[in-house]
């Protein structure tokens, strides 16, 4: 997934010139796209990490998904883009061998992180929806979850670390992977990672995603049946959109990728082609700009991560945060009333009482539990413990 596309066209040719010297107008544009995104991803992803983190209401199973796909975003972001882009702009590698290594590295494991906690997303979604009865993740199994799929993502990018070396030529350097087998192996490793990295992915998301979708826009949510079932329903089609769009916009931004380092591996003659420099770039920009993305959709679909950039962007003249944002991000405080299951959430000037079902199986509090419901003697118990079953 690293700047290598352009970094052994002239090895075996003799020819040691940099064809890769572009114009200064071509660089300066090219400075300001890559520059843009390296900026908005960073920035945004740290936000989003803040609004998660500092915010108790926020910790949920799949906030702490969102949480990881920020993090490897924001890292990508940081460590790669802007290196990606001055490799592929100059075809000069001026930055060592350890961080030659850690640059072909780096992007497998941060792309696998990514999309694998969009998987676990849509897997969590569907259980939720489509098995609502059925254990869910804690917040310590999440945890392991995420681990999980850190190592996996190592495992399967260590190749590129282990066989990435530098080779410095008369009039410039190259960092690139030296496959034992030269003709086959780059194609190979690449077709593997498309499998396990997009398309298997991609795939399980599709199915999730469409069966949750039938189920949420076409009939009833099983076992639902609430007196706030209206309210519950456009609560979760709200998160399944956002989801669903952060998918399909990571998939179109790496499409291009994949199909420029089939079709380069399949007609190796093609790297040679005057303009396959600026293709290379347009793609790697592409790709590169799906870290930037999520953040904006966060804050244009949900509600209390828009709460939370309007917090983080508070210093700025033309925001304002109302006091129903600072409500969104506020964790619900439980007072007891006396030996019963009755508790008082309560919101600034506002209190309502709700039955808490004895017997949560996990040791859930209701902390993070903030939908305030009618009170309703006879159907309390039964509402309230759906409901924040759902919710976390």
């Amino acid at each position: 997934m690293a700047a290598v596309a352009l970094n052994g066209s002239n090895i075996t040719t003799g020819n040691f010139t940099n064809q890769f010297v572009q114009p200064p107008w071509q660089v300066a544009l090219w400075s300001v796209a890559y520059s843009s995104v390296l900026a908005v991803a960073v920035f945004g992803n740290l936000i989003v990490i803040w609004i998660i983190l500092a915010h108790k209401r926020m910790r949920t199973v799949t906030n702490y998904f969102l949480l990881n796909l920020a993090f490897s975003d924001a890292s990508m972001a940081a460590f790669n883009t802007l290196i990606n882009f001055i490799y592929a702009a100059h075809g000069d590698w001026y930055f060592g061998e350890a961080y030659c290594r850690f640059h072909n590295f780096f992007p497998v494991t941060s792309v696998f992180a990514s999309i694998y906690s969009m998987t676990a997303i849509a897997v969590d979604r569907y259980m939720a929806i489509i098995h609502p009865l059925k254990p869910r993740l804690s917040a310590t199994a999440t945890k392991v979850v995420i681990m999980c799929i850190w190592a996996l993502a190592v495992v399967l990018a260590f190749p590129l670390c282990f066989y990435s070396t530098i080779r410095i030529l008369p009039r410039r350097t190259i960092c690139y992977v030296a496959w034992p087998r030269k003709e086959d192996d780059p194609f190979m490793f690449h077709i593997l990672v498309m499998l396990l990295v997009y398309l298997l992915p991609l795939m399980v998301m599709g199915i999730t995603y469409t069966i949750v979708g039938v189920t949420l826009w076409g009939g009833e949510i099983p076992g639902d049946s609430s007196d706030n079932y209206h309210g519950q329903l456009r609560a979760k089609r709200k998160v399944v959109k956002m989801m669903i769009i952060v998918v399909v916009t990571f998939a179109l931004c790496w499409l291009p990728y994949h199909v420029y380092f089939i079709v380069t591996g399949l007609n190796k003659a093609l790297m040679r082609w005057k303009s396959i420099q600026q293709v290379y770039l347009s793609v790697m920009w592409l790709a590169m700009s799906s870290t930037m993305y999520n953040p904006i959709i966060y804050c244009c679909l949900n509600s209390r991560f828009r709460a939370g950039f309007k917090r983080a962007f508070r210093w700025c003249p033309f925001v304002q945060v109302s006091s129903y944002d600072e409500l969104e991000l506020r964790a619900t405080r439980l007072h007891p009333a006396r030996q019963s299951s009755m508790y008082t959430l309560s919101r600034m000037d506002t209190s309502v009482v709700a039955c808490v079902y004895s017997t949560c199986r996990d040791g859930w509090t209701l902390q993070t539990y903030i939908h305030a419901v009618p009170v309703n003697t006879h159907t309390c118990k039964h509402t309230l413990f759906k409901e924040f079953r759902e919710y976390r």
